[in-house]
């Protein structure tokens, strides 16, 4: 028991370096270990400039002092654990070569004698051995240790890059959100206060001005200097260069209105050359997918198939191709994919935090005017004990919306479904591996089509329902503009339009209208509104004439530049998904040659090989004539079983790529999951 404290120990050290994670006071405890030994070091490092830095555009919520000390810690503390592990692993490295009393080079294969002759394995002294275990544990020291040290690091480089990509990509919606505002004569500083207020919706760029009005509200900085300072920590270029001219313009005294006006033309004119290279991007992504991914398996399966029933079983290299190597290549494509296109798209999504809570707290206050303390607290118990259950009467209440905006409830009904369905499906779950595969092939590939289809069904539901809400959000807001410009109010304004028609936005502008009529006031009629579409245009078209409407009645202008950038994203959207119908076709095109020749294998080559099989072991045939001494060794049927398995493999992992290339979003495809799912399962369903 004595030989394995120092490996408890060692995995002691590394559980102190987790424990902080999940436990409060011993990140605490640690973060005061680490100061008290490291933090006169890393103040005076010569690093400590280049760190900071890269802290701010990581965007991390701790001292330079702090965060270097406690990486230098883990470093020491890893550092330990390494050496002692390498020296388990040394000698478990000696244990498996080491057969009974030989030699230690007798051990190796034959193939790595001449390089245990060189190192003169074969004739190893005790004090040689002491030297390879003290080498083990140095390298094993060294690599926890530096290799830690230089994760953290290369962690926070990793953020900042991932930060810069998000800030670029909201950066045109968040410079259109400010020039509106501007043009509603609200103050910069004011402005910024009321970005940094919604950074919900406009993601890292506003989360990178709030640093701004940090500045500003806690260290009582001026807006020019906190902008030259964002110029200099911000990890984006294009926020850098923004900020940095802002600070020019207002230290000029220029009209910042004009400014913004360039700024908001240029990279909507911007946004349109970006579009085209990120259409060429996923062009060039769908071509390799399809060369890489589909033709590449196809031709090595098929090779492989040829081979293993003429001369020598492969089934074991299909069946990596097909359960490791596909699954895993589409998971690092898609992950790739995501991390290149980042920057391309737009990080803006509606939060619920940001469209809930105005109406409780309108509510409340309205309660504190008329009623009596007591009063007040009875129904302020009252509106938390609705609070908890509000959910729960949302799906009582409103069933069809509910789950069309989670559309991965279905899973609550599909999946236990699923289940009962495969156990139904499946006579006995107690058979070999070959024949456990072969019996619940098909019932999980109908147990899949039915999950991902009712997903595909509840998801496409809700997505067009946004899109029809969205395709006519241009013309609500010009509607509305050119009504506030001809003079009425903000109520009687959308008085006006919410009794035109708007097609399916109809509706919920009569709802929103019927809110005011209650007794709400616009701004909380519209949050309620932007809660139930959920669309990511409406949430911005709301964030700005809500808070257009706090400087002045007139909003006609912003939501003007509300409705230009509606029309904008609108249009590009829809030239993005013309665009990128081509490349979707192809990769239905490639699946489909994929499970016709998979078909053609399994119909008409492998019944001929095992008819010639057959013939020549009936004729006789002496050994190497025919096919009868190799293919009397293989099951043809397991391959029969393998096509199945890789078919709906491939079948699966193109629907999701196609989503992701022809949408945008994986979740885009699982609709074209489920058809080339149907198809599999059509065609095998007819083979056998």
């Amino acid at each position: 028991m004595i030989r394995y404290l120092p490996f408890l120990f060692a995995s002691a050290l590394c559980l102190v370096v987790l424990i902080p994670s999940v436990s409060s006071r011993a990140d605490a405890l640690l973060s005061r270990l680490a100061l008290a030994l490291f933090g006169e070091y890393v103040a005076t490092s010569h690093k400590k400039q280049q760190q900071r830095k890269l802290m701010h555009a990581a965007h991390i919520a701790e001292t330079h002092r702090q965060y270097a000390s406690r990486t230098l810690l883990y470093s020491a503390i890893l550092g330990v654990a390494g050496g002692i592990l390498g020296v388990y692993f040394a000698t478990f490295v000696f244990w498996v070569l080491e057969v009974g009393d030989e030699p230690l080079a007798n051990a190796l294969p034959a193939m790595f004698w001449s390089v245990a002759a060189l190192f003169q394995l074969e004739s190893l002294s005790l004090s040689q051995i002491f030297v390879l275990f003290v080498a083990a544990s140095s390298v094993g020291g060294v690599v926890l240790g530096i290799g830690s040290y230089w994760l953290r690091w290369y962690i926070l480089r990793e953020k900042a890059h991932a930060r810069a990509s998000e800030i670029e990509a909201t950066l045109p919606q968040t410079i259109a959100f400010i020039y509106a505002l501007s043009r509603s004569g609200m103050s910069f500083p004011a402005i910024l206060s009321t970005l940094s207020d919604n950074q919900a919706v406009y993601g890292e760029a506003a989360k990178e001005f709030s640093v701004v009005v940090n500045d500003m509200d806690t260290f009582g900085t001026d807006v020019i200097t906190a902008l030259t300072q964002l110029s200099e920590r911000t990890p984006s270029d294009g926020m850098a260069d923004l900020s940095e001219n802002l600070a020019s313009v207002l230290g000029s005294g220029k009209n910042v209105s004009g400014f913004l006006h360039e700024q908001y033309i240029q990279y909507k004119d911007e946004s349109e050359s970006q579009q085209r290279q990120y259409l060429d991007l996923l062009a060039t992504f769908a071509e390799a997918y399809v060369t890489v991914l589909v033709a590449g398996p196809l031709f090595l399966i098929t090779i492989l198939v040829v081979i293993g029933l003429v001369l020598e079983d492969t089934l074991s290299l299909v069946r990596a191709i097909s359960y490791i190597g596909l699954p895993l290549g589409t998971i690092a494509f898609v992950v790739y994919v995501d991390s290149i296109t980042q920057s391309f798209q737009s990080g803006a999504k509606t939060s619920d935090a940001s469209t809930t809570g105005n109406s409780i707290s309108t509510d409340t206050a309205t309660l504190s005017g008329t009623d009596s303390d007591e009063q007040q607290i009875v129904n302020q118990e009252r509106l938390a004990a609705y609070d908890r259950i509000k959910t729960i009467l949302q799906w009582a209440n409103q069933p069809k919306d509910a789950v069309l905006s989670a559309p991965w409830t279905t899973a609550i009904v599909t999946v236990p479904f699923s289940i009962i369905w495969i156990t139904f499906r499946v006579d006995s779950f107690f058979l070999p591996l070959p024949e456990l595969g072969a019996a619940i092939a098909g019932p999980v590939v109908e147990a899949a089509i039915i999950t991902l289809g009712m997903y595909a069904i509840v998801y496409e539901l809700g997505k067009r329902r946004t899109k029809r809400i969205e395709s006519q959000m241009p013309d609500f807001l010009d509607r509305f503009a050119s009504v506030n410009d001809a003079g009425m109010t903000v109520i009687e304004s959308f008085k006006r339009v919410a009794n035109s028609d708007l097609g399916v936005l109809t509706h919920e502008l009569q709802r929103t209208w019927n809110d005011i009529q209650w007794g709400a006031t616009t701004q909380d009629a519209l949050t309620r509104f932007d809660a139930r579409t959920r669309s990511p245009a409406v949430t911005r078209s709301v964030a700005l004439i809500s808070n257009a409407m706090r400087t002045s009645g007139d909003v006609g202008p912003v939501v003007s530049i509300a409705a230009d950038q509606s029309r904008s994203s609108a249009q590009l959207e829809r030239e993005r998904s013309q665009e990128m119908l081509t490349y979707l076709i192809v990769i239905y095109i490639s699946f489909l040659v994929f499970l016709g020749i998979i078909a053609a294998l399994s119909v008409s080559f492998i019944p001929a090989i095992e008819a010639a099989a057959g013939e020549a072991a009936t004729d006789d045939l002496p050994v190497g004539v025919g096919f009868a001494p190799t293919l009397g060794d293989i099951n043809a049927e397991a391959y029969l079983i393998v096509f199945y398995h890789v078919s709906a493999i491939q079948g699966l992992c193109s629907g999701l790529v196609a989503g992701q290339l022809g949408e945008g979003r994986v979740h885009d495809g699982v609709k074209h999951a489920t058809i080339l799912l149907v198809l599999t399962y059509v065609t095998f369903l007819s083979i056998s």
